[in-house]
């Protein structure tokens, strides 16, 4: 990997606080489930939007360290949840690679120029070159771990290959990603060069994040769903797992949005921690991962429009129908119009709710 500008003796040895959310991580018996949300910081926080507001763009922002810190840490402050997630984006690292993006307000992201053919996947860096010019994210987690002192653990991530790919080639969002989608019938070969290029370089880039500090990496596979079972096997899993045993010494989460059909496939993978969207019930998950994974998720975010009494219901409901291995968060990120009391009575609800003896045991 490339060279960083600090090596893991740089960040302090503090004692956790708050190991809640590690514990039940490693699939641990814990007192109650650790909470934390999917874009938890955000918009949904008055204190975030003052601080965004010193920057011309959402990439300013997030290229400066200190700043990004800030965000980091904010939920903590304000919500009391049991785990920080370090404020970035998953484009990064097709930045990184070369191709640049836009973030559009209110519109989302955008890339200027897109994949197109066997010559722009060839142009591509990758690797550790690629991961290299990703320190800002690296100093980052140092500024937040340094602000955290323990409290609570830190969360790093990335975009899992198949959903980079998805905007590289379509160069933003989509109703079908028929671009994306095509690709994989056209040229599975390409795509497989291409998928390889963003394997290679998200592995040097987490490795990163963890000598910066990570406690736990997410891969966020959002397009997941997109994908037929046929394709999400071949074209998703073999590099979600080559990511995984890449990273041997660290918890991981995979949150595949919409992949019902693959958690056969993902409980495969050495990962502890398997996240799911709102649309996938807790017994029919439980059921193709076995008992060997912890799951995570999976309160609909528009339950926190609700009144108190209706998120307070529905979160102590779904936290039953999980049981014991269990981190809750959202099946989805919150949303950036969500009411900041709602979000509180999530939180509040889950770090009051105890589990049963018998349940643990």
């Amino acid at each position: 990997m490339a060279e960083m500008a600090f090596s893991p003796s740089d960040i302090p040895a503090v004692a956790l606080q708050n190991d809640l959310f590690l514990r039940a991580a490693r699939g641990e018996q814990v007192e109650r489930p650790p909470v934390w949300l999917m874009r938890q910081a955000g918009r949904i926080l008055p204190q975030y939007r003052q601080l965004r507001a010193n920057f011309p763009d959402f990439k300013a922002f997030v290229k400066t360290p200190e700043a990004a810190a800030e965000a980091t840490v904010q939920p903590v402050d304000e919500l009391g949840v049991d785990a920080a997630i370090v404020f970035s984006d998953i484009l990064v690292v097709p930045e990184a690679m070369g191709l640049d993006y836009e973030m559009v307000e209110a519109k989302g992201p955008k890339f200027p120029e897109v994949i197109t053919g066997a010559a722009s996947v060839e142009a591509l860096q990758s690797g550790a070159e690629a991961a290299g010019r990703l320190d800002y994210v690296y100093e980052a987690l140092r500024v937040s771990k340094r602000a955290l002192n323990g409290r609570v653990p830190l969360i790093g991530f990335a975009g899992a290959p198949w959903t980079i790919l998805a905007y590289m080639v379509e160069g933003g969002g989509s109703k079908t990603f028929s671009k994306a989608r095509g690709l994989l019938y056209s040229d599975p070969l390409l795509a497989h060069q291409l998928l390889q290029k963003i394997t290679d370089t998200t592995i040097e880039y987490l490795q990163g994040q963890v000598q910066a500090g990570a406690d736990l990496i997410q891969l966020f596979d959002s397009w997941a769903g997109e994908l037929p079972p046929q394709h999400y096997r071949a074209f998703a899993v073999p590099y979600l797992r080559q990511i995984a045993e890449a990273l041997p010494a660290v918890l991981k989460t995979v949150f595949a949005k919409g992949a019902w059909f693959a958690l056969e496939d993902l409980a495969e993978l050495p990962v502890q921690v398997i996240g799911l969207d709102w649309n996938t019930p807790a017994a029919f998950a439980r059921a193709r991962v076995g008992q060997g994974k912890v799951l995570q998720g999976n309160l609909d975010p528009c339950c926190l429009y609700g009144s108190t009494g209706t998120i307070v219901a529905a979160t102590e409901e779904m936290i039953r129908q999980f049981g014991p291995n269990h981190i809750v968060n959202l099946g989805h990120g919150v949303y950036p119009d969500t009411p900041l009391s709602g979000v509180r009575v999530f939180v509040e609800t889950v770090q009051e709710y105890r589990y049963a003896a018998t349940a643990q045991e």
